[in-house]
């Protein structure tokens, strides 16, 4: 593998941490204890009899945007043991299930309109047009007092900070890897002698592989995306093994970059698998994020493109059981060997008050989700786990969003002592992405501009055999730079 001298791995550091940065220290204040509504202590002026008799803190509600859809009911009876633990240290907090998922094309008007629940998850492409629309609460104040800012890994503390203001924490990161039905990968005859998936190490072998599944199995080699953002999300990453790099900076400017020889070259090879090797899904323009882990949990798809944080998808929500999954390396191509890495972040909305705030971030430590190796937060983790390992679900090593060695240390010990799994199902994947060069940020710029243009090519060459690639990226990078110029180099 070509080793990139571009310094470009945000979470590259989460997993070759050294050392823990010292100071981090929690702050015993919550949400009912502000200086507003806490009431006073005893005092010589101040009788025991009137302390007891004070008025109560306030009640309030916050929105939990982070609520499971209403299909995942495990994970539900989760969050209503974490509302029960959260509600007997904030008995004035009423916990109010409001689940939310990100999307474009609606966040602006539910912000606008003020119908963002108090916390949410987003992705890391879009903290700092949120922060720059004013759509998002500043919450230094509130970290600060926790001594969460100085926990935080620097890189997510970039992402998610502006003018030395922080606006958001993260949930945790990702780097894609190729997921396999190993029952699949047995029925083709390609497994070991201990059942472990003979995964292709390129993507010249990825084809091959998918037309042995194709031709042994009669079940699709490869479920592609060519639905919406998520298949230009997934093909940056073939490309940049093509030795692509989509968006350059020059002169403080964005440049779009689309229209290489090693970009149009990794094109061509994704019209191939439709074309010469007719490994992909019936219809690949209907497949999204979503779709492909059914085809992946249900059998009608051997591999997929997706990340460790998904595990639950094919398994847990589509019925694959949980040692028939796999996640290994993504293939290297002609110009490297990359995993593009990124991850979740939760921000709060604008109009959500320090109390509020401050009761959200209490009820991630709940979670297992904060900064700290608390009791309540260790009792957090071991839940989810358990939960896991309950639904089906891989319990395996998270990518740290924190740089505590106490919280790092207490996030292995609950992997280890909850694991359900093989590793060696999952050992190189884990391995590929501690190589030195092998994590890469997504393309600077306006990702998911890049990414609609590029499914908009995608779709073409899956549907028509004689599209020309080479004029289909030429278009899509003058539609690209365009995009750029209007809503970015200003």
């Amino acid at each position: 593998m070509k080793k990139t001298k571009r310094l470009v791995s945000m979470l590259l550091c989460f997993l070759l941490i050294a050392a823990m940065l010292a100071g981090c220290k929690k702050n015993n204040n919550t949400a009912n204890t502000s200086t507003g509504d806490a009431a006073p202590a005893a005092t010589d002026e101040t009788t025991p009899t009137e302390a007891a008799t004070a008025a109560p803190a306030e009640k309030f509600q916050i929105k939990l945007g982070i609520w499971p859809e209403d299909t995942l009911t495990d994970d539900i009876k989760l969050h209503e043991g974490y509302v029960k633990t959260f509600n007997e240290k904030h008995p004035n907090v009423e916990v109010v299930p409001d689940h939310y998922k990100y999307a474009t094309d609606t966040f602006v008007s539910l912000a606008e309109s003020g119908n963002l629940p108090t916390i949410f998850e987003t992705w890391y492409t879009e903290p700092q047009k949120l922060i720059n629309g004013g759509f998002v609460a500043d919450i230094t104040d509130e970290l600060k007092a926790r001594g969460w800012d100085t926990a935080m890994n620097p890189s997510i503390l970039n992402l998610l900070s502006k003018d030395g203001k922080i606006y958001g924490i993260p949930r945790d990161g990702y780097a894609l890897g190729l997921m396999i039905n190993t029952e699949l990968f047995e029925e083709a005859g390609l497994v070991d002698d201990k059942g472990i998936p003979k995964y292709p190490k390129t993507w010249e072998e990825l084809a091959k592989t998918a037309k042995t599944i194709k031709d042994k199995t009669g079940q699709a080699g490869l479920c592609l995306l060519a639905k919406d953002n998520a298949g230009g999300w997934h093909f940056s990453n073939l490309a940049w093994d093509f030795g692509a790099t989509l968006t350059l900076e020059k002169d403080g400017k964005f440049v779009a970059n689309v229209n290489t020889p090693e970009a149009i070259k990794a094109m061509e090879y994704v019209k191939s698998l439709k074309w010469e090797y007719d490994v992909l899904t019936p219809d690949p323009t209907n497949e999204d994020w979503g779709t492909g882990f059914v085809n992946l949990g249900t059998g009608t798809a051997a591999m997929y493109i997706a990340a460790n944080d998904a595990v639950n998808q094919p398994t847990q929500v589509n019925g694959l059981p949980v040692d028939k999954l796999s996640l290994v390396p993504l293939p290297a191509g002609p110009g490297g060997q990359y995993s593009l890495s990124g991850g979740t972040p939760y921000m709060f909305s604008k109009d959500a008050t320090p109390d509020q705030i401050n009761a959200a971030l209490d009820y991630l430590e709940v979670m297992g989700k904060a900064p700290v190796a608390t009791d309540d937060a260790v009792a957090g983790m071991k839940a989810d786990a358990q939960n896991k390992k309950d639904s089906g679900v891989p319990v395996i090593p998270r990518f740290p969003c924190w740089i505590d060695q106490k919280v790092l240390d207490a996030e292995s010990a609950v992997q280890k002592e909850y694991s359900n799994v093989d590793m060696n199902l999952f050992n190189d994947y884990f391995n590929i992405i501690k190589t030195d060069g092998n994590l890469r940020l997504e393309e600077p710029g306006s990702a998911q501009d890049l990414y609609a243009e590029l499914t908009k090519v995608l779709q073409a060459v899956i549907t028509d055999k004689n599209a020309d690639v080479a004029a289909l990226m030429k278009t899509a990078n003058d539609n690209y730079q365009k995009l750029l110029d209007e809503n970015v180099n200003k």
